[in-house]
């Protein structure tokens, strides 16, 4: 099953492309579309609420449709998105061409980390979705960068027409090596919406939400920190992002292995660990070589929680995975721009960029609290199941 699971890699890695790649490309974007630096920079909040809100739309309305025409039709649909972004004539079509690519993103993988749980052997089922999703944070190590730098060059357009390469490349992959027939259960509307009524499933969105935020509250300024608490340069703060990059690959495949291991214990010693590298943070982040160590173990944990999270939510959400799954990315794509508003409201408070590994820690103990909250009422029901002797 490497070989489909690899194409849904390739899927995921042009997705988190053209998702991030924006924020290197907006002083380009704004000169050439005659626009400030913050209306372009609307163009990747637009990306996110279109995660949001477009991808329950479209998940319900592939809910029925076989999984491998569901899964090529949304790359399609991300080709024609990234056509529509090289091509843009004004920011006008250049934000709808953004929603219309982030319609297709937590479709595809809410859908896909359905399909590649059910590719591989029970006891791998982690460790396939934090595969599929090892192509997401390689689009952070090697996407981004590469992509910014080809936009510098030869302009921002020809950022969204290699992306629109990778995109063709990702479903000739698919139509090549996706299983013919993949078993998936007919469902109905209300049947999916019903998965809603579910406490346990609405916790794991809020958790997965709440990580989320923990994250972008102080990756969101983690340059100006680098540069003016850490006192690098903007050279080496490329390089800095590069080592997080590479903690997040290393974080997905730990997530998914620990996960098939113990899956709620995992990710609260996870959350656990990443409560405490955070405030470690506030005590390195003065120094390069601490600063930089840190930052990779941040990395690594801030990741690990992914390939849990999105399996405890297709385990909980069995009656309508593809939905429960999708919504858990948008939950994600929520909790990023939450993030950066917790972080700029402590900057507008007054707060140093020295305390928002603070404002990280209060996030992540949030999420842990509600964990430890899902795992108790989990343990209840499973003691009231049990028979008495």
């Amino acid at each position: 099953m490497s070989l489909p699971l690899f194409a849904l890699a390739v899927a995921a890695f042009g997705i988190g492309t053209t998702e991030f790649v924006i924020m290197g490309l907006l002083p380009d974007v704004a000169r050439d579309l005659g626009v400030t630096i913050p209306a372009a920079g609307m163009l990747v909040t637009g990306y996110a609420l279109g995660v949001t809100i477009g991808a329950p739309i479209v998940a319900i309305a592939t809910a029925n449709m076989p999984r491998r025409t569901a899964l090529l039709s949304l790359i399609g649909l991300f080709i024609i998105g990234n056509v529509l972004c090289a091509l843009s004539p004004n920011y006008t079509v250049l934000m709808l061409a953004r929603v219309v690519t982030a319609f297709c993103h937590g479709a595809f993988f809410g859908i896909g980390s359905v399909v590649a749980a059910g590719l591989v052997a029970p006891n791998r089922r982690a460790q396939a979705i934090a595969l599929m999703f090892a192509g997401l944070t390689l689009a952070n190590v090697l996407g981004v960068p590469f992509g910014t730098a080809l936009g510098q060059q030869l302009g921002w357009r020809s950022t969204f027409w290699a992306v629109t390469v990778i995109g063709v490349l990702a479903a000739i992959a698919l139509a090549l090596w996706l299983p013919k027939k993949i078993e998936m259960q007919k469902t109905s509307l209300l049947q999916e919406f019903g998965v809603l009524k579910d406490r346990q499933v609405l916790m794991v969105l809020a958790i997965s939400a709440l990580a989320s935020a923990s994250l972008f509250s102080v990756f969101t300024y983690i340059t100006p920190i680098l540069e003016d608490v850490t006192g690098l340069t903007p050279h080496a703060v490329t390089l800095v992002l590069l080592v997080f990059g590479l903690g997040l690959t290393v974080g997905s495949a730990l997530g998914g292995k620990l996960a098939d291991w113990r899956l709620l214990p995992s990710l609260i010693a996870f959350l656990v660990a990443l409560a405490i590298i955070l405030t470690v943070f506030t005590l390195t982040m003065r120094t390069p070589l601490p600063a930089v160590i840190t930052i990779f173990i941040w990395g690594v944990l801030a990741f690990a929680i992914v390939p849990p999270l999105q399996m405890l939510v297709v385990e909980r959400a069995s009656a309508a995975p593809n939905l429960a799954s999708t919504l858990n990315q948008g939950a994600f794509n929520l909790g990023n721009a939450g993030g950066a508003w917790f972080g700029g409201m402590a900057i507008s408070a007054g707060f140093q960029l020295t305390t928002l590994p603070y404002v990280g820690v209060v996030v992540v103990a949030a999420a842990l609290g509600l964990t430890l909250w899902s795992a108790a009422i989990e343990r209840n029901n499973d003691l009231a199941l049990t028979p008495s002797e």
